[in-house]
């Protein structure tokens, strides 16, 4: 008898401790940007990061945003807690990450492994530039290296570049910078409609990830006579943005932590999304003009940079990646970001 009270007593304690568990969950609401809602990629990462952040004491709430803009202005509101946007959008609340997007920066999906195991890495000198005010970035992953779509497969140049209209997005000084550089119109536009005008033919050019390809129909916009231009323009990325009180203490290294262990899972979305580009879309340039693309990029990026468009530190910790996979690239034997 004495020992069956015993067990319902152990199996009550039991009871309680896990009741304790669950009441003591901090509940958090996440805005989380996915240009396709609750069936997107993105989406489908978070609701994994959902059951991982039980274990770190967080019960999140995930809410679908189809609008970037609304999702970072509900962020700055106070209608939720954190969010997942583009780095282009998440500059404003930390000019570290944001800088991430950079023009040419990010040259292969090898840097960009490299550089989000940086900031997971919990390393001081890196984590002292993940909080900004308020905000605390709780981790990054791959949204696809960026490219220019073209409704011209004969434009392949710089020069032939000069005089057509791109789509940028009106929030990114650095893409309407770039493309007033090589002498295009910038069409000031928002992450919901630069694909549909590139598709219905009123802007000449988009630049957009690989991704985008099968998601926005950007084909449309490139059939019958157009195609993507071979040269890496930037990688995108989703960032996690904390209001960093409103989280428990070591909440956002857990987070970080998390985010690049599914940067296979991410690079297997983007791999996916490369295979279904027919090879004849792809506008090939020779060597010497992508040496030429290269300086391009990093004069605008040094001329961003001092604007304090971009972070200074992102742009010498993303020079010392580049340098570390290709020590022959010219920036590398004279820097100067």
């Amino acid at each position: 008898m004495k020992t069956r009270m015993g067990l319902v007593a152990l199996a009550t304690a039991a009871m309680l401790s896990l009741s304790g568990n669950a009441m003591a969950l901090t509940k958090r609401t996440f805005c989380v940007f996915d240009i396709i809602g609750a069936n997107g990629d993105t989406f489908n990462i978070m609701r994994d990061y959902k059951t991982a952040a039980v274990e770190w004491g967080v019960d999140v709430e995930l809410k679908p945003y189809t609008d970037e803009k609304i999702a970072s202005e509900d962020l700055k509101a106070g209608q939720c807690d954190a969010a997942v946007l583009t780095g282009i959008r998440g500059r404003q609340f930390n000019s570290y990450t944001g800088s991430m997007d950079s023009i040419g920066a990010i040259p292969s999906y090898d840097a960009m492994r490299t550089v989000i195991a940086v900031i997971a890495s919990n390393s001081p000198s890196v984590n002292q530039h993940l909080v900004s005010g308020p905000y605390e970035v709780g981790g990054v992953a791959p949204l696809g290296a960026a490219f220019l779509f073209l409704k011209d497969k004969e434009i392949d140049t710089v020069e032939e570049l000069a005089g057509k209209s791109i789509a940028v997005l009106e929030y990114d000084s650095a893409q309407a910078s770039m493309a007033s550089r090589v002498g295009m119109s910038p069409v000031m536009s928002d992450i919901t409609n630069f694909s549909t005008r590139f598709n219905n033919g009123s802007v000449d050019i988009c630049f957009a990830p690989v991704m985008g390809y099968s998601a926005l129909e950007l084909y449309k916009g490139m059939a019958p006579d157009g195609g993507i231009l071979d040269y890496v323009l930037g990688q995108l990325s989703a960032q996690v943005i904390l209001k960093k009180d409103k989280f428990p203490e070591g909440y956002g290294q857990k987070s970080r932590a998390f985010m690049f262990s599914q940067f296979d899972r991410a690079m297997k979305l983007i791999d996916n999304a490369s295979n279904e580009i027919a090879d004849r879309w792809w506008i090939r340039i020779p060597e010497k003009d992508k040496l030429r693309y290269d300086e391009m990029m990093r004069e605008a990026r040094i001329e961003l940079t001092k604007k304090g468009v971009y972070s200074k530190d992102m742009m010498s910790l993303l020079l010392k990646v580049r340098c570390k996979q290709d020590p022959s690239r010219a920036e590398c034997v004279n820097p100067v970001e």
